[in-house]
């Protein structure tokens, strides 16, 4: 599959990182189905990607966006409760949350809807994760196109957000691999190519990296030696980061920021 055969982009997930997968999508003229359980999640998705915080509303006030490209984005945009809808995409992006579980992301539940939509979409699209944790190989395995399956972790938001990393594994195809890269530059996205490590959970670059800063930024504040406020003020103002590794309050990744 090559991006200039990509006509539609199913995404499984209408939550914080499916909508702004979808929000990006559609700014950047793809037509996307989003996919999830009920009416009801769909349509606050849509109202999140129409009038949140940045939502196409705001960016057409602000003269982001011609009406024009607000109403060509609009039509690009679709919802859905029924997989079936998603048969003939090009490719599909799962983003799909922890459901009931509790927690940021449920694997066996991940397994399950891969197993369950390779039967059904069409043989020759590619599958992308979302996953910002599990292996990639792992959750290949539920299909029968390992050489078409990768890992695309976006950031959140999504629609903000630039960061993207493409995660191979050792059957992922060099025309899949292509093809996400295609697809985040298609998109306005800066990519990173990272080799799953089969049979690990821990994450990839980003999330490696600020665990370790979170892990020694708690032991900080467990020994007595600043304040989680202070923690966060020293790496905002010294070194720049946009947040501070711990968190107190405000949004986060499962709030959209909203």
């Amino acid at each position: 599959m090559k991006f200039e055969n990509v006509k539609c982009v199913g995404i499984m997930g209408a939550g914080v990182m499916g909508g702004g997968i979808a929000q990006n999508a559609i700014l950047c003229g793809t037509k996307v189905i989003v996919r999830d359980l009920t009416d009801e999640i769909n349509d606050k998705a849509k109202e999140t990607i129409l009038n949140g915080r940045f939502g196409l509303k705001g960016g057409l006030e602000r003269g982001k966006q011609t009406q024009e490209e607000y109403d060509k984005a609009v039509s690009l945009l679709n919802f859905t409760t029924d997989s079936e809808d998603l048969k003939d995409v090009d490719l599909l992006i799962e983003a799909i949350g922890g459901g009931d579980s509790g927690r940021l992301e449920d694997k066996p539940l991940k397994l399950k809807i891969f197993a369950e939509m390779d039967e059904i979409i069409k043989k020759e699209a590619a599958f992308a994760s979302n996953t910002s944790t599990f292996s990639i190989t792992d959750l290949a395995a539920a299909t029968k196109r390992k050489e078409q399956f990768i890992g695309m972790h976006w950031f959140s938001p999504a629609n903000i957000m630039k960061l993207v990393e493409i995660i191979h594994t050792e059957d992922s195809s060099e025309e899949t691999f292509q093809l996400m890269v295609d697809v985040c530059e298609a998109w306005g996205k800066i990519w990173v190519k990272v080799k799953d490590i089969p049979g690990t959970d821990s994450g990839f670059i980003g999330n490696r990296v600020m665990g370790a800063a979170r892990r020694e930024a708690m032991a900080i504040v467990k020994d007595g030696i600043a304040s989680p406020e202070d923690v966060n003020k020293a790496m905002i103002n010294g070194f720049r980061w946009p947040a501070g590794p711990l968190f107190i309050s405000g949004p986060g990744a499962r709030s959209g920021w909203q």
